[in-house]
């Protein structure tokens, strides 16, 4: 930095403040600087910066699985936010194992970070609080629900209500749920509520819960880079609910946890002849790319990806600021994006 002063004919204090984008440099002297840099070659020390600062400029974003299309979109709206505050943002899959969550929840050790935004899916409350270490930390998602933790999330009950009232408006009367987790399980963490709001929905139309319509996915393969919540188990779950019989199929309507399960659903119905939306509409949940193209076209819950980015960034920027502030829990909006596998027919 005092050779670059040097060539450029200013303070080393100079210097400093055009490298940190001081406001009150003349476009001159910004200039004089900026060439000096370039001919030198020279690259600021950012570790010396950031131990001086306190601050490394970087946050964490850590998800399940990055190969699901929810995590993905995520992860773009989570780094464009924070590119436009200053950070930027290393990503982190967990693969739901409780032993990386762990990690996570104690703020890494061994990454510099500022702070962690965390969709958590293996870990309890009890060890998320018990584990949680220095680093400031934003839940995503309503997995865990903890008064010592800022968090952002989306009604996955009102959501999958909306989702189910839209089939009953439609017509049908004989509904599924395709999602449930099994006891002991991990992963597919939206499952409890959003089956509460499909059962919420139905009480509401007087209509009866079939047990058999309750659907659960597999236990967890950890082969499977989408966890449980995948096309395969979708795929599955579906054709053994046809050819559960005897005669026609015993539902007319199918809600769906996430679309990547209503994409394999839509796969099952179209290869065992059964007409969407004509014998069966469909409704999936998460808005993914790939729903808009699929066939028929889905239905599905669109959370509001950017402002979950938005809240999550600017809630970390608080508690950076304001360590000891209150948490807060953060909602985030949604709406049904209606589409050709519930078209009235």
């Amino acid at each position: 930095m005092k050779d670059v002063a040097a060539l450029a004919g200013v303070s080393y204090r100079t210097v400093s403040n055009v490298i940190n984008g001081h406001r009150y440099i003349s476009d001159a002297t910004r200039t004089s600087v900026e060439s000096a840099i370039a001919h030198l070659g020279y690259r600021p020390q950012l570790a010396a910066r950031q131990l001086r600062s306190g601050r490394s400029s970087m946050l964490t974003l850590s998800v399940p699985f990055v190969s699901q299309p929810y995590f993905a979109q995520l992860a773009h709206a989570v780094v464009t936010h924070a590119e436009h505050v200053g950070y930027d943002v290393v990503i982190d899959e967990t693969r739901g194992l409780l032993e990386r969550e762990r990690r996570v929840a104690a703020g890494f050790g061994t990454i510099l970070t500022d702070g962690i935004l965390f969709s958590p899916m293996s870990i309890d409350r009890e060890q998320l609080e018990a584990e949680r270490g220095a680093t400031p930390l934003v839940l995503l998602g309503e997995r865990i629900r903890s008064p010592l933790l800022d968090s952002v999330v989306v009604d996955s009950v009102r959501s999958s209500f909306d989702a189910t009232t839209c089939l009953i408006e439609r017509g049908c009367r004989r509904l599924a749920f395709l999602g449930e987790v099994p006891a002991g399980s991990i992963g597919a963490a939206p499952a409890h509520p959003r089956v509460r709001g499909f059962r919420e929905a139905l009480r509401t139309a007087g209509l009866e819960t079939d047990a058999r319509h309750i659907v659960a996915v597999s236990r967890w393969d950890r082969s499977n880079p989408d966890g449980d919540y995948s096309r395969e188990e979708g795929y599955a779950r579906t054709k053994e609910l046809i050819a559960a019989g005897p005669g026609p199929l015993s539902i007319d309507g199918l809600v769906c946890a996430n679309d990547l399960l209503a994409i394999g659903a839509l796969r099952a119905f179209r290869e065992s002849g059964i007409s969407v939306p004509g014998d069966v509409a469909v409704v999936g949940w998460d808005n993914t790319a790939e729903a808009a193209f699929a066939a028929p076209a889905l239905t599905t819950i669109a959370p509001d990806l950017d402002e979950i980015a938005r809240l999550a960034i600017d809630a970390m920027l608080r508690r950076l600021d304001e360590p000891d502030a209150e948490p807060r829990e953060r909602l985030a909006p949604y709406r049904l994006l209606a589409r050709d596998s519930t078209a009235a027919v």
